[in-house]
């Protein structure tokens, strides 16, 4: 789908459960290399993969020590991360749930890791989520969130709808900074397309629990 067929119903349930459920994998399977860099120091416990799509980002951290919960509003990606995690012998450490992460809330329960990669809502709705994943998590541990930053020009996705992409600044006052350390950057780094090389930038926040 290019961004001129994006639509609002490209974020409802349905949409992604199509694109999921067809064969072969949608994305590389490959965690997300800003995971990779903010989450290789850490000491593996508990993490919280939001969004978890097909379940690469949260296969990488179950190959590392980490139990993770895995959540996506797709039954099919769910369907398809799973088969995935099997076939990499981490089944046994990553547990799967269904939820839409617009009405999503964390109801007490807390990670020593919370990531959000590359999820996006309409309707500036990600402060609302960054919000609540900061309550997820726990006493020292780290939030991560990262997507598209508005000034991308060759993802494919600057999308024409207001709200959807999002700076790291946007979203740093969902976090109290009386209770966390929180970095908000734009990141830029280089990605393959279509045989060209093309550098892209990242909104990230990462914020640590005191």
């Amino acid at each position: 789908m290019s961004h001129h067929e994006i639509t609002r119903e490209h974020f409802e349930q349905s949409s992604w459960d199509e694109r999921y459920g067809g064969e072969g994998r949608t994305w590389s399977g490959r965690p997300n290399a800003v995971l990779v860099d903010v989450a290789s120091d850490l000491e593996p416990g508990r993490a919280v993969d939001l969004g978890c799509g097909e379940g690469g980002d949260a296969i990488w951290l179950a190959e590392r020590g980490w139990q993770v919960t895995a959540i996506d509003f797709s039954e099919a990606g769910l369907s398809k991360a799973a088969e995935h995690a099997a076939e990499r012998g981490v089944a046994d450490r990553i547990e799967f749930r269904q939820a839409d992460l617009r009405t999503w809330t964390p109801a007490g329960e807390q990670w020593d890791l919370v990531t959000s990669c590359f999820l996006h809502l309409l309707d500036h709705g990600m402060v609302d989520a960054t919000r609540q994943m900061a309550e997820a998590v726990a006493p020292g541990g780290t939030l991560l969130v990262a997507g598209h930053h508005p000034d991308d020009e060759h993802t494919g996705l600057r999308w024409s709808m207001p709200g959807v992409m999002f700076t790291a600044d946007e979203l740093a006052p969902a976090v109290d900074p009386e209770a966390f350390d929180v970095r908000a950057e734009a990141r830029q780094r280089a990605e393959s397309r279509h045989e060209e090389t093309h550098t892209v930038t990242d909104a990230v926040l990462v914020a640590r629990r005191r």
